[in-house]
């Protein structure tokens, strides 16, 4: 599979696979805000979503490039499962938007973790969004492999945005 993804395509093909990870999600972004989802028949905080994730045994990392704001940190503060069993990293280099379902399928584009960019807004209040979603082995791999060197501070040592790194992924020498 191979597919263009645009406009609410985001939310009924992309964020729809979350809730089906059985053993790993790696969600990589630029930007994160409180973000809400449909699962059956209810709307759930993205948040709510990620803790059921992890209370059932899905590793989930996340990678991204500021602190989220406010209303994302007070829900964030409502799911203890997080706490410790969200693997987070934070580096303001990331703009890439990648998330990969259990090494197997990847989405790559320009949404970031928004209700605007992947989220449950309008057609009329959506951003303008494209990426694409594959299980081409070949993509996975690429993707997994620029999350993975991120998330493993490959880059940290040569960065020349260190003053911008509030929490380094690794020693900066």
């Amino acid at each position: 599979m191979l597919k263009l993804i645009t406009d609410s395509a985001h939310y009924t093909e992309v964020l729809a696979r979350v809730p089906k990870v059985k053993r790993s999600l790696w969600i990589g972004t630029a930007d994160i805000k409180d973000l809400y989802v449909k699962v059956g028949t209810q709307t759930k905080p993205f948040l709510a979503v990620l803790a059921q994730l992890i209370k059932k045994g899905v590793e989930i990392r996340l990678i991204h490039a500021k602190e989220p704001g406010p209303a994302f940190r007070e829900d964030f503060d409502k799911y203890p499962a997080l706490f410790d069993g969200l693997e987070r990293a934070l580096c303001p280099r990331v703009h890439f938007k990648i998330l990969v379902f259990d090494g197997q399928v990847a989405y790559i584009g320009s949404a970031n973790l928004t209700g605007a960019g992947i989220g449950m807004k309008g057609d009329g209040t959506r951003n303008f969004e494209a990426g694409i979603l594959t299980d081409n082995p070949e993509l996975v791999e690429q993707a997994m492999n620029q999350f993975d060197d991120v998330w493993i501070g490959k880059h940290c040592k040569a960065c020349k945005r260190k003053e911008f790194c509030g929490d380094p992924i690794a020693l900066q020498s």
